[in-house]
């Protein structure tokens, strides 16, 4: 089940609703979500809830026995067995196929697929669990001694399937005690309506006018604007895609009297690429720094193991998003970005204007999206050949052609939409809240807002109805 679907819209949430707010107290709210979790997370495949239960199971015991062993060893030795169970679990469904085929591929064999399905959202919730073991191991939380409240934290369906990466020392008070104030409630649901217009009115069409360009392996050859226009359309699906979700979940989550931390902060107004991946799917960088990077030992112990374990951590970035080689690339590439602005660029950077530090970041983002697209290495390659103007021919590298057919044919259809979308993608509606303040005008932009949104939900639902099944992005990750 997905946020932006009839069902979910229309019968999963108004009942959840009425049933979850029929009674005030506490322990019938969590049975009563976590209820609604396992129904919503098990909707296309109930066996699918059994890597999570074993997860969850298993950390669950492994937490327990750590807050109450005493010996340092048992401690450790409990806390890797958590780890081994949690992160075995992600590497078979995930990588395992994966692993088999590169080892065939160093033996000179052909591929063969294990027929291995991916768990949605597997990658979210086994994060979420090990930040839980990790933390108590730590410290830094107590154990949960009841298992349904520590289920109820993993499996809570609004950031269940792709984030944001919640983690528990963040929401443990609020899962034994919260309420839901008015404001809680309005300002949740305003946040969902955003989020499921900036889903079905911004994502889905910019993904269905980059289906109309011409990408790399169709046949024909890309041109340099079409590589161009079409890597600024995939960063803007990307973008408001997953926004979108985060958008949703923290909205649904306010509405339950839960409060996550955001997800994204504007990220293409970033300068370098250090800002973007402070603005940009937030709590993964956060679990990798707190969880990888500092116990590997961060920037303690000169530059060369700082250098090493950036690298380390921005392979596994790349790694988590999926199992090929493009995205260990793409981490890697992000990985190389940030050594150098660290070690090479830092005193440069501050003195060079901040709209050319934007452009060039920019224009390095859509490289980067454009690695991150193609599962096949010779079709990023093409890719990025057309974004500099060179083609590679039966004689070698020549030049691209400027514009192409089907690029000529969006802009014709489309014209400034993407510009339009592009712009949707800036703080717009922080610029306007700052522009209206004083109470009196503060409740004209309130009336306003809250006009401009009832309409925004009811255009989303009626694009809804003409369009098929349109699961997220990242929920394939």
């Amino acid at each position: 089940m997905v946020f932006s679907s009839m069902t979910f819209l229309l019968i999963f949430f108004p009942l959840l609703l009425i049933l979850y707010f029929c009674r005030r107290q506490i322990a019938w709210r969590n049975g009563v979500l976590l209820a609604a979790s396992l129904v919503f997370y098990g909707w296309s495949g109930p066996v699918w809830l059994l890597p999570m239960l074993l997860s969850t199971l298993v950390n669950y015991a492994c937490a327990l026995k750590i807050a109450g062993a005493k010996r340092k060893r048992a401690r450790r030795g409990l806390l890797a067995a958590a780890v081994a169970v949690s992160l075995g679990l992600l590497f078979y469904f995930k990588y395992a196929n994966f692993a088999f085929n590169a080892v065939r591929g160093l033996l000179g064999l052909g591929r063969v697929e294990l027929g291995i399905t991916l768990p949605i959202g597997i990658s979210f919730y086994t994060f979420q669990i090990l930040t839980y073991t990790v933390d108590v191991y730590r410290g830094k939380c107590k154990a949960q001694k009841r298992f349904g409240r520590l289920l109820l934290y993993v499996s809570c369906f609004p950031q269940l399937i792709a984030g944001p990466i919640v983690q528990y020392s963040d929401i443990a008070a609020e899962i034994g005690r919260r309420q839901t104030t008015m404001e809680d409630f309005s300002g949740g649901m305003r946040r969902f309506a955003v989020g499921l217009g900036k889903k079905v009115l911004l994502a889905n069409i910019c993904g269905r006018i980059l289906e109309e360009t011409a990408l790399a392996g169709r046949g024909a050859p890309l041109s340099f604007f079409g590589a161009w226009l079409s890597a600024f359309l995939y960063a803007l699906q990307l973008y408001f895609d997953f926004s979108a979700y985060s958008d949703m979940a923290i909205g649904i989550g306010r509405v339950l009297g839960f409060h996550y931390k955001e997800n994204f902060n504007y990220p293409y107004l970033s300068r370098s690429a250090t800002e973007f991946w402070r603005r940009w799917h937030i709590s993964l960088g956060s679990f990798f720094r707190e969880y990888v990077y500092i116990p590997l030992g961060g920037n303690r112990h000169g530059a060369a193991r700082t250098a090493l374990n950036l690298m380390i951590v921005w392979a596994l970035t790349g790694l988590w998003h999926g199992a090929s080689w493009n995205f260990v690339l793409w981490g890697l590439y992000y990985g190389a970005l940030l050594l150098i602005e660290r070690f090479l660029l830092r005193r440069v950077l501050e003195k060079i204007p901040g709209g050319i530090r934007w452009t060039a970041t920019f224009i390095l983002t859509l490289a980067g999206w454009v690695i991150f697209y193609y599962t096949d290495l010779s079709a990023v390659g093409e890719h990025l050949l057309a974004m500099i103007g060179l083609a590679r021919g039966a004689s070698g590298l020549a030049r691209a052609a400027f514009i192409d057919g089907a690029a000529l044919s969006v802009l014709e259809k489309y014209t400034v939409y993407p510009l339009v979308a592009f712009v949707c993608a800036l703080p717009v509606a922080p610029w306007v809240k700052e522009r209206f303040r004083g109470k009196r005008q503060e409740r004209r932009l309130n009336i306003a807002t809250t006009v401009l949104l009832t309409l925004l939900m009811a255009a989303s639902v009626v694009f809804l109805i003409g369009q098929s099944y349109n699961p997220f992005i990242y929920f394939r990750f």
